[in-house]
C-alpha cells in the first residue's frame, strides 16, 4: 500500500487557516498531514476534514509550540511527548502507532539567539534519539517535522555567515549526524544528494523568500529498514502561508 505523508510548520494554525491552508490541505490529499507550531490550546479552533481524524499535543504555555496530526488511518495507540516531564511541557512530540511502523511528528526546540538554549537543546536531542531507539526496537520509525537544523552547507543559502548561529551550529549539526549514523535516512537527500537551492524555511526579514535565501530544516527521516520502500520525497516551496513550506514523503508499506 502506498502512503503519502505531508509535514508543515504552520507558524500558527489559526493564522494560516485565514490564508489558503484549507485548500492546500485538500490539494495534497495526504494519508497523514502533520503540523508543527500550531500555537493554540484545545478548543481554540474548530478544524475538521472529511475522512480525517485529528490528534493534538498542546504546549502548557498558551499560544506556543504544539503539534497535530490529521490522518485517514486509525492508529493502534497515540503517545504525547516522550514520557519525560522536563521535555514534555511544550507539545513538541506526537507519536501514532500502526501495525508496521511508528509515525513521530516533532518540533525540535530552537537554540535561540547566541545559542542561549543550546544546552537544553543538546539534552533534548539525546532524549529524542533515545526515544526513537526505543520505538525502533519494536518496529520501524518514520520521523517528520521541523528539526531546527540545516545539516550541511548545501542546506542553507549562506553557510559561511551562520556557523555559530542557531540551526547551523556545530553542536546541532553533530547531533543530526549522529541520528543518521544511528540508522536513519534523510529521505530528501536519499533522492537528491547534491541538489542546492531547495529550502523549507525563510526568514520574514530581508526579502529572504523572494531571494530564496532559505534553510532546509524540515525533514522526513525513516529507519533504514524502510529505505527500499521509499517512493518519493519532496519540498513544496510553492506553497505559501507560513515562513516554512510543506515537505512530503511517499512510501510503500
Amino acid at each position: 500500500m502506498s502512503l503519502k505523508f505531508v509535514s508543515w510548520n504552520v507558524n500558527g494554525l489559526r493564522a494560516i487557516v485565514k490564508k489558503n491552508f484549507l485548500e492546500d490541505f485538500v490539494t495534497f490529499d495526504a494519508d497523514f498531514f502533520c503540523l508543527q507550531e500550531t500555537k493554540l490550546q484545545e478548543g481554540q479552533i474548530d478544524l475538521e476534514f472529511p475522512g480525517y481524524t485529528s490528534y493534538w499535543n498542546y504546549a502548557v504555555k498558551k499560544g506556543y509550540s504544539g503539534t497535530a496530526i490529521f490522518t485517514k488511518h486509525t492508529p493502534l495507540s497515540v503517545r504525547k511527548g516522550m514520557g519525560i516531564e522536563e521535555h514534555d511541557q511544550e507539545g513538541r512530540v506526537l507519536t501514532l502507532e500502526y501495525e508496521n511502523f511508528w509515525l513521530v511528528n516533532v518540533y525540535t526546540p530552537n537554540s535561540q539567539p547566541k545559542l542561549a538554549r543550546v544546552d537544553y537543546r543538546m539534552n533534548w536531542e539525546d532524549a529524542f534519539r533515545d526515544y526513537l531507539k526505543t520505538l525502533e526496537e519494536d518496529k520501524p520509525v518514520i520521523v517528520c517535522g521541523d528539526l531546527n537544523v540545516a545539516h550541511t552547507e548545501i542546506d542553507l543559502k549562506n553557510p559561511q555567515n551562520n556557523h555559530k548561529n542557531p540551526g547551523f551550529s556545530d553542536q546541532e549539526r553533530e547531533k543530526f549526524s549522529s541520528l543518521l549514523e544511528y540508522g536513519f535516512v534523510d529521505t530528501f537527500r536519499y533522492y537528491y544528494p547534491a541538489v542546492t537551492g531547495k529550502y523549507s524555511w525563510w526568514s520574514y526579514r530581508f526579502n529572504a523568500r523572494k531571494n530564496n535565501a532559505g534553510w532546509r530544516i524540515d525533514y522526513f527521516l525513516v529507519s533504514k529498514a524502510l529505505k527500499d520502500q521509499l517512493l518519493s520525497a519532496d519540498i513544496h516551496d510553492d506553497f505559501l502561508g507560513s515562513d516554512h513550506c510543506p515537505v512530503s514523503l511517499t512510501i510503500s508499506i
